[in-house]
C-alpha cells in the first residue's frame, strides 16, 4: 500500500489517554498531518496525530467498521477496524486492546482511526496499571 507524503513523515505514536484528547485543540495541518495540542500541565503541551491508546472493549460495530474502547478518563471511538490486520481478535466485548491511530475528532468524544491493533487481555490486568505510568513517562520525555 502506497503512504501519503503526510504518513511518510508522520512521527511515532504518542500514548495519551482519552480525557487528554477531549480536550485538545485543533492546530490545523503541520508536517505530520493533522495536528491536535494536548495538555500535559503545569503550561506544558504537546502537538500529536498519530496516537497510541489502550482500553477496555465496550462496544462492537462490524456495520459501522467502529468499536467502543474505554480507558480510565473515559470512552473513545475507534474506526477502520475491519481493515486491520489480525485486528479480529480484538473485536470482542470486554478484551483490554491497544490502539495506534490517527486522530479523526476530539470532542465530543475522541475518534481514532485504527492503524494497528493488539489484544493485551491476557496480561490485561498488569497493562491496565502500567498504562497511566508509561503515558506520563513518555509523555515527559516528550515534552
Amino acid at each position: 500500500m502506497l503512504k501519503t507524503t503526510a504518513e511518510k513523515k508522520r512521527p511515532p505514536p504518542v500514548k495519551v489517554l482519552s480525557g487528554q484528547l477531549r480536550t485538545g485543540q485543533s492546530r490545523g495541518t503541520a508536517d505530520s498531518g493533522d495536528a491536535y495540542v494536548i495538555r500535559l500541565g503545569r503550561g506544558r503541551s504537546l502537538l500529536v496525530s498519530l496516537v497510541w491508546m489502550q482500553g477496555t472493549v465496550l462496544d462492537v460495530q462490524l456495520d459501522r467498521n467502529t468499536v467502543l474502547l474505554m480507558d480510565e478518563t473515559g470512552t473513545f471511538a475507534v474506526q477502520g477496524v475491519n481493515t486491520i490486520p489480525k485486528g479480529k481478535p480484538c473485536l470482542s466485548q470486554g478484551k483490554y486492546v491497544m490502539v495506534m491511530g490517527v486522530i479523526q475528532a476530539v470532542s465530543p468524544e475522541p475518534v481514532i482511526r485504527a492503524v494497528k491493533m493488539a489484544d493485551l487481555s491476557e496480561l490485561a490486568a498488569l497493562h491496565r496499571r502500567m498504562w497511566k505510568l508509561e503515558v506520563e513517562d513518555l509523555q515527559q520525555a516528550m515534552a
